[in-house]
């Protein structure tokens, strides 16, 4: 656990500084986030966004998918990236206090679920994975695992085409070089979709679809 403090008010984050109970959120929070992201001053657009995705996880207990956002306040992509150039995980979701592994349990309260070691069984193969599904170990990946997890998931027919496979192969490739995870947006401009596009071939979201077939997860 660490603080992250702003105008007098210290708040209990991650080690990605996300908040740990969303209940404590204020606009305080969204604000020192901002400013400690370099944008100066939240206009009426940031605060749609970040009014509807805690309004979709106060209802649903789930994070809404970044295409759902868009779509909800009548955002292109170039439009969101202006707003939160962060990304949408590292920038919209951690201003509006709701982490994307965030689930609320029957009682209304809720966790940040905490890695621990899986199995998940392809062929012959075993694959360590945390309580999400997404792999601990990026090295260990291979297509087997990635077709595997695309069966499982919400994956039209089930199948991975090449679109699917660029957006994939992208994701790793700069994940190799740099040590990081790419912003939907660079995701997009770099595999030549729009963001559109890219939720029909990920229903399941940018994180919790493609960044998981591809084997990776935000580790800071």
């Amino acid at each position: 656990m660490q603080h992250f403090s702003y105008r007098s008010t210290t708040y209990q984050v991650d080690d990605q500084g996300f908040l740990l109970e969303t209940k404590f959120w204020d606009s305080n929070f969204a604000e020192g986030v901002a400013k400690e992201l370099n944008i100066e001053g939240l206009t009426n657009e940031h605060w749609d966004a970040i009014n509807f995705l805690r309004e979709v996880f106060a209802s649903t207990g789930a994070c809404p998918t970044i295409f759902a956002v868009c779509k909800a306040i009548n955002l292109r992509p170039r439009e969101m990236k202006q707003l939160f150039p962060a990304g949408y995980h590292r920038g919209l979701c951690r201003m509006a206090g709701v982490h994307y592994r965030m689930h609320r349990l029957p009682d209304n309260s809720h966790l940040a679920e905490m890695t621990t070691d899986l199995e998940a069984l392809s062929g012959d193969k075993h694959y360590q994975v945390d309580v999400r599904g997404f792999l601990i170990d990026p090295e260990s990946w291979d297509p087997h695992y990635a077709m595997h997890r695309a069966m499982e998931m919400n994956i039209p027919n089930g199948q991975l085409t090449e679109p699917h496979w660029r957006v994939i192969n992208y994701l790793r490739d700069v994940h190799q070089r740099e040590r990081r995870i790419p912003t939907v947006y660079e995701t997009c401009e770099n595999c030549q979709l729009d963001l559109e596009a890219l939720g029909a071939l990920f229903p399941d979201g940018y994180h919790r679809g493609a960044v998981k077939i591809a084997g990776l997860r935000f580790v800071k």
